[in-house]
């Protein structure tokens, strides 16, 4: 659902809602889990309550929270180490999203991420979600001719 609006039995209110951007806060955790399982985030090979724990000991003010009134109804994890920036965890409440939060909270987060002198921003998308793809298009992003590859070094 777009944001600037609410769903009231089921249909859209076109009353005006705000979302405020704020640094995630420990009580914050089942809410934003709940989200990023909504979402389709949670992977099994990721425990989000690890990845929270472990982003809340690097850089934690880059752990972002979007809220309409006292729900978490987005999220975004940034980090800089020196070279380049990252997002993850980008998301927004299925019932929110085609409406701004999604473009919101990336803005936060490149503000922050150039207040610390960060010159470039890499994320991951899987190639199967294409909608995302275009979302991140739409707001500036491109596909750099790379390969991705990972390894682990710790299972969740």
């Amino acid at each position: 659902m777009p944001c600037g609006h609410s769903e009231v039995d089921g249909r859209r209110s076109t009353r005006k809602m705000m979302m405020t951007i704020r640094p995630f806060q420990t009580g914050d955790e089942t809410a934003v889990v709940q989200l990023w399982q909504d979402c389709g985030l949670v992977r099994s090979v990721n425990d989000p309550h690890k990845d929270i724990r472990r982003k809340m000991s690097a850089q934690p003010d880059l752990f972002l929270v979007g809220t309409i009134g006292t729900r978490i109804v987005a999220t975004v994890m940034a980090g800089y180490e020196g070279h380049r920036g990252w997002l993850n965890y980008l998301a927004v409440a299925p019932n929110q999203q085609r409406g701004g939060l999604g473009r919101q909270m990336v803005a936060e987060a490149e503000k922050r991420l150039r207040a610390l002198g960060c010159p470039k921003i890499n994320l991951q998308v899987r190639r199967s979600n294409a909608g995302v793809m275009e979302f991140y298009r739409r707001i500036g992003f491109s596909e750099d001719d790379v390969a991705s590859m990972g390894k682990r070094l710790e299972t969740d």
